[in-house]
């Protein structure tokens, strides 16, 4: 997943950031609002970890008072990522606030980071209508073990054909454009062109052999994965 984490404190964002990387995840960081309004706003993202209480924003202008405020934007412009709220431990009113403004779960800090990617593996598989196990012919996919099995034999990807497999799955039948997918394999501050992401799709196509699962390309629109017949 392209997860946005949105935190301010030091300590507690390093250990998130370190826990959610080495669960495969790639991660977007911003320790104010208004920042995380930009970022949210520019680029796409499965989900979105939120702490409302974030420092005010340097800009007077901007209208943008706290991570509530950058929430119920979202939500106005028609937003739907999942938002995962943190907030302290016993604000039942800042609870209750988030999800008004549109948050879909809560967490009270502290809180066990295993909880955390579970609820997000949870918001993510409601908000796409995907379950942990995922098959299509011989090509089996287990979300919580991040693990992709072609007649039960591992499936070994490198990380980029990893996810670009893992969003083709997610679920499979319906077209990928290749921008999204170009979106999820950069980074911020870089682009991935269409040459690299072809690339990608012609090494999966031929790992894919024999699997009863292929790439179909949709010249102009993107990709899809489908049932071989």
């Amino acid at each position: 997943m392209r997860i946005l984490l949105v935190e301010d404190d030091t300590v507690l964002r390093d250990v998130m950031l370190r826990s959610l990387a080495d669960a495969g995840h790639r991660v977007d960081m911003s320790t104010n609002v208004e920042d995380a309004d930009h970022l949210w706003r520019v680029q796409p993202f499965d989900a979105v970890l939120l702490d409302l209480n974030l420092p005010a924003t340097a800009s007077p202008t901007s209208g943008l008072a706290s991570g509530l405020t950058a929430l119920r934007q979202a939500r106005a412009r028609g937003d739907r990522t999942p938002v995962l709220v943190l907030t302290a431990r016993g604000r039942t009113e800042e609870r209750i606030a988030g999800l008004d403004a549109g948050a879909d779960d809560y967490l009270g800090k502290p809180f066990d980071l295993a909880e955390v990617e579970a609820r997000l593996r949870a918001l993510v598989r409601r908000a796409k209508g995907t379950e942990d196990i995922v098959v299509l012919g011989q090509l089996k996919l287990d979300r919580k073990a991040r693990r992709f099995a072609v007649a039960n034999a591992p499936l070994d990807l490198p990380a980029r054909e990893f996810e670009v497999l893992w969003e083709l799955m997610s679920p499979p039948g319906r077209t990928v454009s290749k921008r999204a997918l170009s979106d999820k394999l950069s980074g911020f501050d870089e682009s991935l062109g269409d040459n690299a992401l072809e690339a990608f799709i012609s090494r999966l196509r031929k790992k894919l052999l024999g699997s009863g699962a292929g790439i179909r390309t949709l010249r102009g629109i993107g990709y899809l994965l489908e049932a071989e017949v």
